[in-house]
């Protein structure tokens, strides 16, 4: 026998590439992947469950808090509201940590907040600007007040 060290550790390790590479060969004809839309509509967060449609309904609930961008401040509701920018926080939240991880979900949910934190803050600043006129007439009123009651004098 002739001295090949390469040769002899090349024929026993031999079965193990070959087997290593025969797995890649099955395991890449047998997963094809499938076209463009097929992918979309066969993925777990496609068209054939909630993962699709809650972001696609929740958008009315974006569009209606964007509508009230034109009402006055005295006439929303502080607490429905407030209930929005929680629900959005929390659920934006939450949209990455369940699976599958659903963006389209989260995004509609985070703007859901941004809604909701800007018509607190309208709210907020129309009740601030309130109590200041309240302040002001106030301090008329006692103005007045002493004014007439020096005429009666």
């Amino acid at each position: 026998m002739s001295f090949r060290p390469g040769s002899r550790i090349f024929s026993s390790f031999r079965p193990f590439f070959q087997r290593a590479n025969a797995r890649r060969r099955v395991n890449t004809a047998a997963s094809a992947e499938p076209a463009g839309f097929a992918k979309f509509w066969n993925s777990p967060i496609g068209p054939k469950t909630v993962h699709f449609w809650a972001p696609v309904m929740k958008w009315g609930m974006v569009l209606a808090g964007a509508s009230d961008f034109s009402r006055p401040a005295e006439s929303l509701s502080f607490t429905q509201n407030f209930a929005l920018m929680c629900t959005g926080a929390i659920w934006t939240r939450w949209c990455f940590v369940i699976r599958p991880k659903n963006i389209a979900l989260a995004g509609v949910n985070f703007l859901v907040f941004c809604v909701g934190a800007t018509q607190v803050g309208r709210i907020y600043a129309y009740n601030k600007s309130i109590e200041g006129k309240a302040k002001g007439e106030m301090e008329d009123l006692k103005h007045t007040a002493e004014t007439a009651e020096k005429a009666i004098k």
